[in-house]
């Protein structure tokens, strides 16, 4: 082993440990049990099969109770966590670039109608055109991207949406806060690259970029299909101002070609109604992608994104486009949260349970990323052997109970107690929860109420 891995293998050793010992000081409130609960969570064998039974995990040393006595009654302080997440080494793209990614994932919660702020989340369904709404539980995550092909992010924020809340405002205060954390902690500096945002179609590329204007940041999104494109003279687009084309193994030739100096159409409705004086001209460069085969076999439609920057070089349109393919990297992140860490399998009634819950499993695995280099490829007897930068989140927490072991844990042992005699037996529950509609607002701002007749028991019987 070279000295300079081994320098590397120390380093990442102090930044878990630090990162650990930060993580416990954020727990303001029954941290003892919320550590031991991540704990559990990164060293369970295999994917998490229910909440409860991460009480049976060595790492967690408590009751059952105790475990969800946390997530209801406990505290974390957000603030600082959210420091601390942006203070650890992030990944960088070429030139040291910071690559955030923004989106959506839904925490589906239909049948559960004791639970409040529950809003209506858009899902898809198996086949075309198969989408519906699914009352549940949003959250908006922001992600540090890595370059190539890989399954690994760092998360830096997650926000639940509120129902009726305005998708674009809150992503432009999330991505705002996100961006003055990252310079506090000196991650950006004066000179450095500006801040590439990758955006999906669901949100408004142009609204956000101008909402964020003054801030060292560059929006990527793709373009909806109803949007329209505009110059200030002529009329129309005229030639592509920059065209390349690049082999790519899963997509044969990808054909880039970029129109400079656009800006969409504004018209005084849904988010400009309010906007005082005249409308603004957000210049921008779209971007036109096009592959010579799709790797599913699908329909090969090309993909128009959306650009704040101007006068875009042949490098700064390979750089878009290739920056929003890396955007469904994200993608991974949220079927490791579902599959593997089960982060939507908990039912609690609370939505605040629900957010520390969240927390709980982005800090699990901004730890497994932070001990990456540390990890140990524990292979099934069926898998292919990997090398060590190439090794699956899931696979370096296979090993991480292992590591665990020479970090230590500043969480306290238990103390002996006796649990509560309970409800007596044969009584009944006198305090039945609350039910709760799904969260809607009307046109007028107001919260919907379901009608009178519309509730359950109020329905006038049908004469005989």
């Amino acid at each position: 082993m070279s000295l300079e891995h081994q320098g590397v293998l120390r380093d990442a050793f102090a930044d878990v440990s630090r990162f650990r010992t930060e993580l416990y000081a954020c727990l303001t409130a029954r941290g003892d049990a919320l550590f031991e609960l991540c704990d559990a969570l990164l060293c369970t064998d295999g994917p998490v099969r229910t909440l409860v039974d991460l009480a049976l995990a060595p790492e967690h040393r408590r009751g059952h109770g105790t475990l969800y006595g946390g997530l209801n009654h406990g505290r974390i302080d957000v603030v600082r966590l959210r420091r601390a997440l942006v203070e650890v080494p992030l990944p960088r793209a070429a030139g040291g670039r910071l690559v955030l990614a923004v989106d959506v994932s839904p925490w589906l919660r239909p049948d559960a109608n004791t639970c409040a702020d529950r809003a209506f989340c858009h899902t898809f369904g198996r086949g075309e055109g198969k989408h519906q709404m699914v009352p549940g539980w949003p959250y908006s995550v922001v992600a540090a991207l890595e370059t190539g092909r890989t399954s690994w992010t760092a998360v830096l924020d997650a926000v639940r949406l509120e129902p009726g809340a305005d998708v674009a405002a809150v992503t432009t205060v999330q991505v705002r806060k996100v961006i003055e954390r990252l310079v506090t902690a000196g991650q950006w500096r004066p000179g450095d690259p500006e801040i590439l945002v990758v955006l999906d179609a669901g949100y408004d590329a142009p609204r956000i970029a101008h909402l964020l204007a003054g801030l060292p940041v560059e929006i990527l999104g793709r373009l909806r299909s109803d949007r329209v494109m505009r110059r200030p003279t002529p009329a129309t687009w005229g030639t592509e101002q920059a065209v390349t084309a690049t082999d790519t193994r899963l997509y044969g030739k990808a054909t880039a070609q970029a129109w400079d100096r656009l800006h969409p159409r504004l018209t005084r409705r849904a988010a400009w109604l309010g906007h005082e004086g005249p409308l603004p001209v957000i210049e921008c460069t779209v971007i036109r992608l096009a592959v010579e085969k799709p790797p599913s076999g699908g329909v090969n439609k090309p993909v128009w994104l959306w650009w704040s920057g101007t006068g875009a070089t042949d490098a700064d349109v390979d750089r878009c486009w290739q920056s929003f393919l890396r955007r469904f990297d994200l993608e991974d992140i949220f079927r490791l949260f579902k599959q593997t860490l089960r982060w939507t399998k908990p039912r609690l009634r609370s939505s605040k349970a629900a957010d520390r819950w969240t927390w709980l499993v982005i800090v699990a695995f901004a730890q497994l990323r932070l001990a990456r280099p540390l990890a140990t490829d524990l292979r099934r007897p069926w898998e292919k052997p990997t090398s060590q930068n190439k090794l699956t989140p899931a696979r370096v927490r296979r090993g991480f109970r292992n590591l665990r072991t020479k970090t230590g844990s500043p969480a306290g042992a238990p103390k002996p107690s006796r649990p509560d005699p309970g409800r007596p037996p044969g009584s009944k529950n006198q305090r039945s929860a609350p039910r709760h509609d799904v969260g809607r607002v009307l046109a007028t701002g107001e919260a919907y109420a379901r009608p009178v007749h519309h509730k359950v028991g109020t329905k006038p019987r049908r004469g005989a």
